[in-house]
């Protein structure tokens, strides 16, 4: 079994945002939907719901930017 980065998708209120990606990303994203939904014993989510999780992963861990958020006193908006 492969060890993801993201774990199940949480339901919550979402903001509608557009953004276009280059296409071998979308592939990317709907082979990770994929492998995700075997893992879980699910059917594979829509590769769209997961771009969310993914870039809160990213920003919670990156150090660079909690340092940053630290010292400039950049409120977190999440809380």
């Amino acid at each position: 079994m492969a060890k993801l980065k993201l774990g199940p998708i949480v339901d919550d209120k979402p903001v509608k945002v557009t953004v276009e990606l280059p296409a071998s990303l979308h592939r990317d994203l709907i082979a990770y939907a994929e492998i995700l939904g075997r893992e879980a014993g699910q059917t594979p989510a829509d590769p769209v719901r997961l771009i969310a999780p993914m870039l809160e992963r990213f920003i919670a861990t990156d150090r660079g930017f909690a340092k940053a958020r630290r010292s400039r006193s950049i409120p977190k908006l999440s809380e």
